[in-house]
């Protein structure tokens, strides 16, 4: 986990299919989080967004590991 992600934990995630999700945004603050999710809500009203508190370490990729 980089100290970049470290400082923003907050993220709002959009939910794709075979339990995957992608990070939509960042932030440090919850309240802020929501903020924004209301926004979104109201932009998207039918795309799914969700709040979630993040400290998961970062697991390298097979293509980052370097191997020749």
């Amino acid at each position: 986990m980089t100290y970049q992600t470290q400082l923003f934990p907050w993220c709002i995630i959009r939910p794709l299919p075979n339990m995957r999700q992608t990070i939509v945004a960042r932030f440090r603050r919850r309240c802020d989080a929501e903020a924004h999710l209301r926004i979104l809500r109201q932009l998207l009203p039918t795309a799914p967004h969700t709040i979630i508190f993040d400290l998961t370490p970062e697991t390298p990729d097979k293509d980052s590991e370097g191997t020749k």
